[in-house]
């Protein structure tokens, strides 16, 4: 073995441990919706159709990556849409420095840039304004083009909270 090799085999065991990357075939690795939950988010946040994430456990950096883009409509009054990669940091009950995530809330479209949670509820950040909702309401993911209510093909109602906020 050369030298070379063998120092990229070492650098490659030193850092793997740092970095995590996986698709949805379950190879031993954990899937995007279990890492989530052990930063103490519901799986619900994520759409299904997630088909790998790359993830720095260092830093928080992550990528999670859909089979192409991914839109939904909730509630009748909200849409959202996720691009084909999201990214961010993520740490314990915090989502940072989003991106690829986006609500329609009347006639604009709002980037998603933060999301964090405090007890049982989520609050989502659209830079301007929050707003928060029962963290029940995101235990099931939704699924492209019908969001959680695939078989009746309506949108499911979303329990809200009355906590929404300027900033």
């Amino acid at each position: 073995m050369s030298t070379t090799t063998v120092l990229f085999v070492s650098t490659f065991l030193f850092l793997s441990p740092l970095l995590s990357s996986s698709t949805a075939t379950g190879d031993g690795v954990p899937s995007a919706y279990e890492v989530l939950g052990d930063y103490h988010f519901p799986e619900g946040i994520l759409p299904k159709g997630v088909v790998g994430y790359e993830l720095d456990r260092s830093t928080g950096k992550f990528r999670a990556y859909l089979n192409g883009s991914c839109s939904f409509s909730l509630e009748g009054s909200y849409q959202l849409s996720y691009k084909s990669t999201i990214s961010g940091y993520i740490s314990k009950d915090r989502l940072a420095n989003l991106s690829g995530v986006s609500v329609k809330v009347l006639l604009f479209w709002l980037n998603i840039v933060e999301v964090s949670r405090s007890g049982d509820e989520l609050g989502f950040s659209v830079g301007i304004t929050s707003a928060s909702f029962p963290l029940d309401n995101f235990f099931v993911c939704p699924q492209c083009g019908c969001g959680l209510d695939c078989d009746n093909l309506q949108a499911r109602k979303l329990k809200l909270s009355p906590s929404v906020s300027s900033m």
